[in-house]
This record gives structure tokens, C-alpha cells and sequence, in this order.
């Protein structure tokens, strides 16, 4: 018996398709699309946004986006907070920025959602790892955790005081637990 499959979508079919809400990440040609943020998720994005870019923006180092698709080593990711070195950051002749960003973040965080698969969720930052991203991190709000991903796909596990490795240049000092306490808005 024969069992007919589908032909697998390339990464040029996937960037015609009309974009989801919320975003599809395409990687080892598959589709996954990314959970609706809640609470926490969304508290976490925009407070990692404006920390960095508190720090970074200014003084022309880096800046954070939050939910920017990245198309690169043949997959196209929406991390929820990718942040690019100031000289990265992909730019018309006239300094306007580009739509379209076809390299890799240097620092690429993903928070983990309710609805997620952990794995899925690791390996989006392992593929990130492999084409040039200097940092990773999977922040885990169930258990107060940050997984960091670096350079020949090493992973380390963060808790309580641990202090976050940061991506180099931004003078930023994090811990898990000052992460996870921006949750408490008492």
C-alpha cells in the first residue's frame, strides 16, 4: 500500500502565502503557527523591549524589535523580541529601514507560551545558534526558568539570582528573578 504525502512547501512558496495572526514560523519545512500572547507573554516582550532599547538605542549599540519576521539559513522566524547590533540593522542608502530583514538576529528571545512545545520553541533558537545568533534565550514563565542558547550549541540553564549573559556591548546586568518580577505589578 501506497500512502501518498504532501510535497513540502519551499521557503519562497512560504513568504507568498498571506501572513496569519498571529505570525507562522516556517522552519525545516513546516509551518508552525505561534500561540495568541497572553498576560504574561506580553508583559514580559514589551518590558524586554523597552529595557534594551533603554539602554541600547541611545547610545547606537542595538535595538529591539518585538515580533519581527527574520528570514534566514532557510527558514523564516518571528522570535518574539529580536534584537540587532546598530550596524546590522538592514537599511536603504538614505538610513530608512528596511522591511524586509534577511539576516539573523545577535540576540534572538523567545518566551514560552502556554500552548507550546518546548522543543519547537529550543529549536527555533538552535537554528538561530547555528547561523550566527551570539545569544539565545528561552525564557520559561511556568518555572521561572531561561534557557540560554550560545555559540556551538551550548545551552544553560538560568534560575532565582542567576545573572543572564547579555549580548556583548549593551551595559545591562539582568537576573532571572528581576525578569520574572516585573510579573508582579503590586
Amino acid at each position: 500500500m501506497t500512502i501518498a504525502t504532501q510535497p513540502q512547501l519551499t521557503l519562497e512558496e512560504f513568504l507568498k502565502l498571506p501572513e496569519t495572526k498571529p505570525a507562522s514560523d516556517f522552519i525545516n519545512g513546516e509551518i508552525i503557527q505561534k500561540p495568541m500572547p497572553q498576560g504574561e507573554h506580553s508583559l514580559l516582550q514589551t518590558t524586554l523591549c523597552q529595557t534594551i532599547n533603554g539602554i541600547a538605542r541611545s547610545q547606537k549599540i542595538a535595538y529591539a524589535f518585538s515580533e519581527l519576521r527574520c528570514t534566514f539559513g532557510g527558514a523564516s522566524i518571528v522570535p518574539d523580541v529580536s534584537v540587532f547590533r546598530w550596524d546590522r540593522i538592514p537599511k536603504t542608502p538614505s538610513g530608512r529601514i528596511i522591511n524586509r530583514f534577511e539576516i539573523h538576529p545577535d540576540w534572538a528571545i523567545e518566551i514560552l507560551s502556554p500552548d507550546q512545545r518546548l522543543k519547537k520553541v529550543l529549536s527555533k533558537l538552535l537554528h538561530c545558534s547555528r547561523n550566527g545568533t551570539e545569544v539565545g534565550w528561552l525564557i520559561n514563565p511556568e518555572d521561572e526558568s531561561v534557557l540560554g542558547v550560545f555559540p556551538e550549541q551550548r545551552v544553560e540553564l538560568y534560575e532565582g539570582a542567576d545573572k543572564l549573559l547579555i549580548l556583548e556591548g549593551i551595559e545591562l546586568e539582568l537576573t532571572v528573578e528581576q525578569i520574572f518580577g516585573w510579573l508582579n505589578l503590586s
